[in-house]
């Protein structure tokens, strides 16, 4: 038997990759594989290092668990109450999961499955998930494969290395760790993906948060070249920092920790105590706001240039591009803690001078949101700044490269928890159609809208399959499709006057 068609085990559906055989569970047509090693785990010599290929194994290696996640700390409150962060103990965090219709077909149709999948296999969705570069694992249960698999769609979910361990910067280790890691992930994909009967030509890997960031970045990372087809980016633009500015939260936590700003310096501090030095530092900020987050650095290497340069510059053209926002993402972050109304005209107008906020754009959001607080008129202008207005310029950059088709959405279902909206991250259950999780309540509410998240999910299903998710690509009618409130509608240039204010 090939060693990418399906496994015959006893007492659960198998899978030969290069590195052994697995056993995971069935359920409903659906076999799940969960925490599969795609590098070492990377601790002793291998902390703070690129990560190294996994190694084989003898026998059947069992995969219905989660494998362990990066090192990190859970939400502070009261984001952790709407954030579920679960934690799995160990040190192999350098692992995947995959999701698949079963029986699975081998790459020509071959094997224990049903040979409807055309010449290539199935179509491959490869999830990077977000929190900010310091939270967030695979294992939370609202990232469940199951229902892109019912739909035909093959979905791995993908662990990497957060924080000062994943994107510190030292001078005597490698930058951009945690990218490295997803970039192996990616190859393992490449390589084995179709031992579950997916396609390694036809991968759409996407990213939610700083998880699109990464998808970003790694658009623009040649060592990512030819690892992928598609690209989804929810909520998250192109950015990176200089390698000395991408350093400086490197030299805080070393400051904090009264030791150098060294690799081997810190392979020497108890993971705990880094872990409590790294959340000190990091924990006034927010996407949203200042602080002293993690970034992903131009090293010219990984990333040889800034992502968003290199993309209007033509960089990934070839690839199909789905990228999009929520209609109120900054609520998540300034209204349960009651910044939104703590906010008021003079603090609101300081904060814009801080951020180089042209007086004339802020005076366009104030007079067209007359009814809003302050504090909300601001969360709007940060939102567009960092996330809308740059991904409609990508689009724009994009179209006239005229290589590959580009689609915009925006999310605008509002949750009734807590007057959040349509806030950042509520759009993740819709798009895996996982509503019905209590950890996905926890944004939406218990009565989210059944159908609008069909609708959703099966934009993303058809994007990967074809790469049309069933809209007019973007075009200088600047179309985008709307998911809620209401029916999924397109809409062209909505709030056009407010990105107009920004000079473009």
């Amino acid at each position: 038997m090939s060693e990418h068609v399906a496994e015959h085990v006893p007492d659960g559906p198998g899978a030969r990759t290069r590195n052994g055989i697995l056993r995971g569970a069935l359920k409903d047509g659906v076999a799940s594989f969960l925490g599969i090693p795609y590098a070492q785990a990377p601790v002793g010599e291998l902390r703070f290092r690129a990560p190294q290929p996994a190694e084989a194994w003898d026998g059947i290696r069992e995969a219905t668990a989660f494998g362990p996640t990066a090192p990190k700390r859970p939400y502070a409150p009261p984001l952790a109450a709407l954030l579920p962060d679960p934690e799995v103990a160990g040190d192999d965090c350098l692992n995947l999961n995959v999701w698949a219709p079963w029986p699975a077909t081998g790459p020509r149709g071959e094997g224990p499955g049903d040979g409807g999948t055309g010449e290539g296999g199935r179509p491959v969705m490869v999830w990077i998930h977000g929190g900010s570069l310091v939270h967030g694992s695979s294992a939370l249960p609202v990232y469940d494969g199951t229902a892109f698999a019912r739909d035909g769609v093959v979905l791995v979910s993908i662990n990497y290395r957060l924080g000062i361990e994943g994107f510190g910067v030292f001078p005597d280790a490698p930058t951009n760790i945690g990218l490295r890691d997803q970039i192996a992930a990616l190859t393992w994909v490449r390589e084995n993906i179709a031992a579950f009967g997916g396609d390694p030509d036809r991968v759409t890997v996407f990213g939610e948060s700083a998880g699109a960031i990464s998808v970003a970045a790694l658009l623009a990372s040649p060592l990512a070249k030819g690892l992928f087809r598609r690209a989804v980016l929810q909520s998250g633009s192109p950015t990176a920092r200089s390698i000395a500015k991408a350093r400086r939260t490197t030299e805080a936590i070393a400051a904090r920790l009264k030791v150098p700003a060294t690799a081997e310096a810190f392979a020497r501090v108890d993971p705990e105590r880094l872990l409590a030095a790294q959340t000190a530092v990091t924990d006034k900020g927010s996407p949203l706001i200042s602080g002293n987050p993690f970034f992903i650095a131009v090293d010219g290497d990984v990333v040889p240039e800034d992502p968003g340069d290199a993309l209007a510059d033509g960089a990934s053209a070839d690839v199909e591009l789905l990228m999009g926002t929520n209609t109120d993402e900054y609520r998540l972050w300034f209204v349960p803690g009651g910044q939104a109304d703590r906010v008021g005209p003079l603090i609101q107008r300081l904060l814009l001078r801080k951020g180089q906020i042209a007086s004339s754009t802020a005076k366009v959001y104030r007079e067209r949101r007359p009814q809003e607080k302050p504090g909300e008129v601001l969360g709007a202008i940060v939102t567009d700044r960092l996330l809308r207005v740059p991904l409609n310029m990508l689009a724009d950059f994009r179209l006239h490269s005229g290589k590959s088709a580009t689609y915009l959405y925006e999310f605008g279902w509002p949750s009734p928890v807590l007057d959040l909206r349509a806030c950042h991250a509520l759009e993740l259950g819709f798009v895996f159609d996982t509503l019905d999780l209590p950890e996905t309540r926890a944004l939406t509410g218990p009565d989210a809208p059944q159908d609008l998240a069909t609708a959703m999910h099966a934009a993303w299903v058809a994007f990967a399959t074809t790469g049309d998710p069933g809209w007019r690509p973007w075009d200088a009618a600047r179309p985008v499709m709307t998911f809620g409130p209401g029916s999924p509608t397109l809409v062209e240039a909505p709030r056009e006057e407010e990105r107009l204010a920004w000079g473009g």
